[in-house]
């Protein structure tokens, strides 16, 4: 059997309290990978757009848009 009085409390690695903060940094963040991302596909044309842009717009975007919604969870309480 285990004591629970020589166990550790789990302590987060980042503050609870810059989590509303880091919500608005990485969904700002995200959202203008996203709108360059848009923008970039609707004014190249089919001849002048590059794969290897696209897709690190969009891994950017995707990226700095899952972690804002992370921590958009854990701000509003809802922890995952």
């Amino acid at each position: 059997m285990a004591d629970f009085d020589s166990m550790t409390r789990y302590v987060s690695p980042v503050n609870p309290a810059i989590f509303p903060h880091l919500t608005f940094v990485l969904l700002g963040i995200g959202i203008f990978f996203t709108a360059w991302f848009f923008v970039y596909e609707v004014t190249s044309t089919k001849l002048s757009r590059d794969i290897k842009k696209e897709l690190l717009l969009s891994l950017v975007a995707s990226i700095f848009s899952g972690f804002g919604i992370l921590f958009l969870l854990l701000t509003v309480g809802i922890y995952v």
